[in-house]
């Protein structure tokens, strides 16, 4: 299972470096969420730096879905997936190396995410390590729902409209979480720690359920 895992992800990020899809169209995407969210709330510095956790997680989601459609875009055509079956690869390692080859992307948007909300919301953080953990257990959370969900998504045609449909709703806990450990991280209020926890027990449960289930999925 671990070597189709990394077999997959590598295969994936290696489409991605020649591509370069995340970098020219996912990563300005999210950033111009950002910029535009700054013109919703005009030149108030307080107002901003008590927006930024919502704003950031909502960029996030937002770039998480696209990163998603075009990972589930590389298996292709019906042919394309009966010749990943016929080459013998494990469900549930296809599953693990395509979230690991979107957590890979998704930690990249994050850092370039986190960097803009210093600069437009003026945020200060005093602790790195929740921030740290919440961004990296948010990350896996994501991509492993994302994943899951996106076998449901059927083929190219719908997944596009489909596919926010149904993640969207499932991943708010990681919204809701992930802004509380976020206004933890710079300070303000809250107890980061249960926040994580939460953040934990998702990509937890998406994980199993993905490793199991996700084979059952495909051939439907």
């Amino acid at each position: 299972m671990l070597r189709d895992a990394l077999l997959v992800a590598g295969r994936d990020l290696r489409i991605e470096a020649r591509s370069k899809v995340a970098l020219w169209q996912v990563v300005p995407f999210s950033i111009l969420a950002m910029i535009l969210f700054t013109f919703a709330l005009g030149p108030n510095p307080a107002a901003l730096t008590a927006s930024a956790p919502g704003f950031f997680w909502i960029a996030l989601l937002f770039a998480s879905i696209l990163a998603t459609q075009r990972s589930l875009s590389i298996e292709g055509s019906q042919a394309t997936r009966e010749s990943t079956r016929l080459l013998g690869l494990d469900p549930a390692g296809v599953f693990l190396g395509k979230v690991g080859a979107l957590v890979a992307e998704l930690v990249v948007i994050e850092t370039i995410l986190l960097g803009g909300t210093v600069l437009l919301y003026h945020v200060v953080f005093r602790n790195w390590l929740l921030l740290v953990a919440s961004c990296a257990l948010a990350a896996i959370g994501l991509a492993s729902a994302s994943v899951l969900y996106g076998s449901l998504a059927g083929g190219d045609r719908v997944r596009s409209t489909l596919l926010p449909i149904l993640v969207l709703p499932v991943v708010a806990p990681v919204l809701i979480a992930g802004s509380r450990a976020f206004v933890a991280a710079i300070g303000s209020s809250g107890d980061g720690g249960r926040w994580v926890a939460v953040l934990a027990v998702f990509a937890i449960v998406y994980s199993v359920l993905g490793i199991v289930l996700y084979g059952p999925m495909e051939e439907i």
